[in-house]
């Protein structure tokens, strides 16, 4: 499971970096693909998941040591990287109604 959480970091890192990102309610903007003012589980790993899409070159759903960033690692499958997130999701909605709002996005990783 480290070796999992090691390699989403590595995944998400290029994400934020280029998503210029500069205050909370950014990040709401960008990941509130339907405007309602909150982020779905759905939205969120849309948002989070980009990265894994652009290190994916043959788009086979999995990420194999040559893709990975250094060209190590074991290889992660989208399904897994999808379920991470959503266990990342869950642990940030503090009040548990399946969404996230601006507080949400900007508490600290719990």
């Amino acid at each position: 499971m480290l070796a999992v959480g090691a390699t989403l970091a590595a995944l998400l890192l290029p994400a934020l970096a280029t998503a210029q990102v500069v205050a909370t309610h950014d990040y709401l903007d960008r990941m509130d693909g339907d405007r309602d003012g909150r982020v779905s589980l759905a939205e969120y790993q849309a948002w989070m998941g980009y990265a894994f899409e652009r290190m994916d070159r043959n788009g086979d759903g999995l990420l194999t040591a040559d893709e990975l960033p250094g060209g190590k690692g074991r290889t992660v499958s989208l399904v897994e990287h999808r379920e991470s997130l959503a266990a990342m999701f869950r642990r940030q909605d503090a009040d548990r109604d399946g969404f996230l709002d601006a507080k949400e996005l900007a508490a600290p990783p719990r």
